[in-house]
């Protein structure tokens, strides 16, 4: 038997898309009440608005996903540095949004999972960053 076509770098970015994806759709059914904040558009018709948010954040996702299972180095790089930059500033916007001192109308539980989030993406990012240094783009960690 070969095994799986991608080693646990690939694997755990694809398992983070995968989550992220499911989640994005949960909230979109549970709580749509948080996009249309998120997307505030005037007159508009926010059920449309956020159905064409989640189709492009789908083919966004794809794209990224068919970079990791192709290993393109472009994709390789944008994901290590949105996750490394984005996961260490979305940590702390969300601490001065829980304690009151930068202003949001999202509420709490959704502010502590972008957190989380954010926790996870360091985490990730710093995991490519050992397989790069061991194996170099996509090397395992």
């Amino acid at each position: 038997m070969k095994g799986l076509p991608f080693n646990r770098t690939q694997g755990l970015v694809l398992g983070f898309f995968g989550l992220v994806w499911v989640a994005l759709v949960v909230i979109l059914v549970v709580a749509p009440e948080v996009y249309d904040d998120a997307l505030r558009l005037p007159g508009g018709d926010l059920d449309q608005a956020t159905l064409v948010f989640l189709v492009a954040i789908s083919c966004f996702i794809a794209l990224l996903v068919v970079g990791v299972l192709q290993r393109w180095r472009w994709t390789f790089w944008l994901i290590l540095v949105a996750f490394i930059l984005g996961g260490a500033l979305r940590v702390p916007a969300s601490i001065l949004q829980l304690t009151g001192i930068m202003s949001t109308d999202l509420p709490a539980w959704y502010v502590v999972l972008q957190a989380f989030i954010g926790v996870v993406e360091v985490v990730v990012g710093l995991l490519m960053v050992a397989g790069y240094r061991r194996e170099g783009t996509w090397g395992s960690f």
